[in-house]
């Protein structure tokens, strides 16, 4: 399956025609490299704040519920440009209002068949958190296309083994990762729970980011790192764990993931993470005996 994860430049939509228009071209370029499956990055939904009134795109609970209306037009965009390119793409994620009047970060799924699915970020940052607009999700899914079970891990949600062994335990092994970062430390944390994730479930890893500056945004003003397809540190895969990566100006970061040769990979590993484990989780390991030295 060929892989593509953008790192999307935040622009300044005048409408959310333009929106469109601008989404479908970049999409366009992933579907002719051949790309089977195209990633789109965290709060992707926020850039349509710039099409309301500066009154509103200026104040994260203002611009939260405006876009509330364009969610229709939203999964109607991406529901053609998925069947249109014949793509699976990962629409970044849009802040889902919920019945209690909190946003859910929703990362939307759609299928070149019609098929539409979602995963909720799980874990909130301490930014989310101080909003006191945003709640985690309660559920933690697996989803299988063209035979590859795949789990979806919104940013924050790539630093926290559990939830994704769990996901690689259900057979997913390809991790697709939505994120935006606005500091260096962030997008380093980010990359570093996407390779640990790779590293111990021994699976594939791609990475969406947001780029540039949007200082119109409460949200999405500073946005750092590079959009990436990871793959654990052994015999016959990349030494630093990097199949791909964007440079500078570079739209999407692109491989080939052969997962027959990922599982392969298994009998002949240096290490075997995935398969070890268990080792971890023996009783005698559980808790930690403190000794004192005086």
């Amino acid at each position: 399956m060929k892989v593509a994860a953008c790192k999307y430049p935040i622009g300044q939509p005048r409408d959310f025609d333009a929106f469109a228009e601008r989404i479908a071209q970049v999409l366009q370029q992933a579907a002719d490299a051949g790309a089977q499956l195209a990633v789109l990055p965290e709060y992707l939904s926020l850039e349509l704040a710039a099409t309301f009134p500066v009154s509103i795109s200026a104040g994260l609970p203002e611009s939260l519920q405006a876009t509330q209306a364009l969610r229709p037009q939203w999964l109607a965009l991406f529901e053609r440009l998925a069947r249109a390119q014949k793509l699976h793409i990962i629409a970044g994620s849009f802040l889902l209002r919920q019945d209690n009047g909190r946003y859910r970060n929703r990362s939307d799924w759609f299928t070149p068949q019609g098929a539409h699915v979602w995963q909720d970020k799980l874990q909130l940052t301490g930014f989310e958190k101080a909003t006191g607009l945003i709640e985690g999700g309660d559920a933690l899914k697996v989803f299988e296309a063209d035979g590859i079970r795949a789990g979806v891990a919104i940013c924050y949600d790539s630093e926290f083994p559990l939830p994704v062994r769990a996901q690689q335990e259900a057979g997913a092994r390809l991790l697709l990762v939505p994120s935006c970062t606005d500091t260096e430390a962030g997008a380093t944390r980010v990359r570093i729970g996407c390779l640990a994730r790779a590293l111990e479930n021994r699976m594939f890893v791609a990475q969406s980011v947001t780029a540039g500056l949007a200082p119109w945004s409460p949200a999405l003003d500073v946005n750092t790192g590079q959009a990436a397809l990871l793959a654990p540190m052994d015999v016959g895969l990349p030494a630093d764990g990097v199949l791909a990566q964007t440079e500078g100006d570079q739209l999407w970061a692109m491989a080939e993931l052969d997962f027959d040769a990922l599982a392969a990979s298994r009998a002949q590993a240096q290490v075997a993470n995935d398969r070890d484990w268990r080792g971890q989780q023996v009783q005698a390991l559980r808790a930690a005996v403190v000794t004192s030295l005086e």
